[in-house]
């Protein structure tokens, strides 16, 4: 009977429950907090749990960096949604992007890890996305590939900026309705008058859904 509790044990909890408990440890105190044992003592299970599922430390990293791959591409434009407005959409991605500050600090606990080749892999192809989309964004607007890609860097270095002053000064990050007045101002700001003025019937039909469908 104690060897089958035990094999429930290890059982009972899964790949994503690991992978979320490194992520948590990675936004606490960056990669280097993900450690089998003090992991294994938070999740209240002994260390054959972790190597039920788990080779070893290094698959542990890859899931968790899976699951935060998806929550930060797929899982963001399924909360943004189908708008057909491209104006409506981008404030969607702002408000979207700027409303966690949790995931905001575990992207530059990962980010800091850069120098492992496999967290790397994961940032460069998150922050890619990200930028992609927004660059979609700009032009389903009305801009020209060039003037796209501009604004979206704006934007995206707008919002990298937002969450290290969240990070490194956070007081100084205002909360409640200032904070909604400072959004309205970010969003009046990185979406040009011009594109604010054009109605929805000015702007290019073809263009009014990214052409890869995701961040």
């Amino acid at each position: 009977m104690a060897k089958a509790a035990s094999t429930d044990s290890k059982q009972s909890l899964t790949v994503e429950d690991w992978a979320q408990a490194a992520l948590d440890a990675m936004a606490a105190g960056g990669l280097e907090a993900v450690a089998v044992e003090p992991l294994a003592r938070r999740l209240g299970v002994t260390k054959g749990s972790f190597y039920w599922h788990f080779q070893n430390r290094e698959a542990l990293v890859r899931a968790a960096l899976e699951r935060w791959e998806r929550r930060e591409t797929e899982e963001v434009m399924a909360r943004v949604g189908d708008e057909p407005d491209p104006y409506d959409r981008i404030v969607k991605v702002f408000k979207e992007a700027n409303a966690g500050y949790r995931s905001g600090r575990l992207y530059l606990a990962i980010a800091a890890a850069e120098d492992h080749p496999m967290v790397q892999e994961f940032v460069r192809r998150v922050s890619e996305r990200r930028l992609n989309y927004l660059v979609e964004c700009y032009e389903a607007l009305g801009f020209d590939p060039a003037r796209a890609r501009h604004w979206a860097r704006f934007a995206y270095a707008t919002f990298m900026g937002n969450l290290q002053i969240r990070r490194d000064t956070p007081d100084l990050m205002p909360t409640g309705q200032p904070f909604n007045d400072y959004l309205k101002l970010m969003i009046k700001t990185l979406i040009p008058r011009e594109a604010a003025e054009m109605g929805a019937e000015e702007r290019p039909r073809a263009a009014s859904v990214p052409r890869n469908g995701r961040v």
